[in-house]
């Protein structure tokens, strides 16, 4: 297991980061493969933030919990992700187990990068991730382990991108590139 533990406007104290790796480890308990656990510990306006991904064969599992004490906000964020193990592991269980479609999505997240002075429209966060062919089944199942209202991809079954959404009525669309 891979584990980075960081604190912003924060002091990274040892008992703060021992916390941290006893929860890492029964999130690690329920996966047989290796996984890397990112864990970012912030307090802005007297808010402790505890925001924790997982990634573990090209899922990513993400949490995000916000309290007045950051050991709570730490033991909420673990319990968060673990209810997420629990409400899809026959699905991530039967993805593993067939073809592994589902292979490093986020590689590389850059910091915050402004646009050209004169344009109107400002992009405040750039993502770069690999994209590998999947159905919209596995999408969809990607998108809510993120906590996402959309997620684009490879669609296997067309062979050109896609995106799948959240619809205001909970349903899911999904929008298919034309060849």
């Amino acid at each position: 297991m891979e584990l980075t533990v960081r604190g912003k406007n924060l002091e990274m104290t040892d008992a703060l980061h021992s916390y941290v790796e006893k929860h890492t480890g029964k999130i690690q308990r329920y996966f047989d493969k290796p996984i890397k656990i990112n864990v970012l510990l912030r307090i802005s306006n007297m808010t402790k933030t505890c925001e924790t991904t997982v990634f573990v064969d090209g899922v990513i599992l993400r949490g995000v919990e916000k309290s007045d004490d950051m050991y709570k906000s730490i033991d909420l964020v673990f319990d968060k992700v673990e209810r997420q193990i629990h409400k899809y592991k026959t699905r991530l269980a039967k993805k593993f187990k067939e073809k592994n479609t589902l292979s490093r999505q986020f590689v590389l997240e850059k910091e915050p990068i402004a646009a050209q002075a004169d344009a109107d429209f400002e992009i405040v966060k750039t993502k770069h991730f690999n994209i590998s062919p999947m159905s919209p089944e596995e999408a969809i199942l990607q998108m809510n382990l993120l906590g996402h209202n959309f997620f684009m991809f490879f669609n296997s079954d067309t062979e050109a991108m896609a995106v799948v959404y959240r619809r205001d009525d909970g349903k899911y669309g999904l929008i298919d590139a034309e060849k």
